[in-house]
């Protein structure tokens, strides 16, 4: 009876202690980072209800490419959404513009048990921050592979992501200031 005692309460020990083990969070590396707003840009992000929570996610393409699995041990510190509109904004690149951002891909893939990559698809639409007019519109689609087929392998590529995002948005943006945008109906001259 004793020896049963001893084997349930070193059971019950072990179980506390994987019960007990918290995840690690992660974001994108910023410290250090000013997290102000840069002149007079905005920055909204929208995602599905799925992209709302902080776990990452992945799929294994070469097994079950429709079913979404998330990593145990290791979570975004916010959403997705949460996380890249902060990268953006705190980036310090992007020109005085309202931006509606659509997420809506953002997790690792993996095309072999070693062979993994990360995914961000989004759509940029920009208005002007003084009549908020609408401007231009844009797709996004940004991969990268991942150096480590694993949660800090698709940490370290969604860091790397968020800043080709803000680079590209960037251009894209710059090359926009450049074109003569046509007034509203309203404001043009008659005649």
């Amino acid at each position: 009876m004793s020896r049963l005692l001893i084997v349930g309460l070193v059971l019950s020990i072990a179980g506390c202690s994987v019960a007990d083990k918290q995840p690690a969070l992660h974001d994108f590396g910023r410290s250090g980072v000013s997290l102000t707003r840069q002149g007079n840009v905005s920055i909204n992000v929208n995602a599905p209800t799925w992209l709302w929570d902080n776990r990452i996610r992945y799929r294994l393409l070469f097994a079950s490419p429709s079913e979404i699995r998330f990593y145990g041990l290791d979570r975004w510190i916010a959403s997705p959404p949460e996380l890249f509109e902060q990268s953006l904004t705190s980036s310090g690149k992007l020109p005085d513009y309202s931006l509606l951002i659509r997420l809506q891909d953002f997790e690792q893939q993996f095309d072999a048990p070693a062979k993994a990559h990360v995914v961000l698809r989004f759509s940029v639409e920009v208005f002007m921050s003084s009549d908020k007019r609408k401007i231009a519109e844009k797709e996004f689609y940004l991969e990268r592979p991942t150096q480590t087929p694993d949660a800090l392998g698709t940490i370290n590529g969604f860091t790397a992501l968020a800043n080709q995002a803000a680079e590209e948005i960037s251009i894209w943006l710059l090359g926009l200031a450049s074109q003569p945008f046509p007034l509203p109906a309203e404001l043009k001259f008659k005649k």
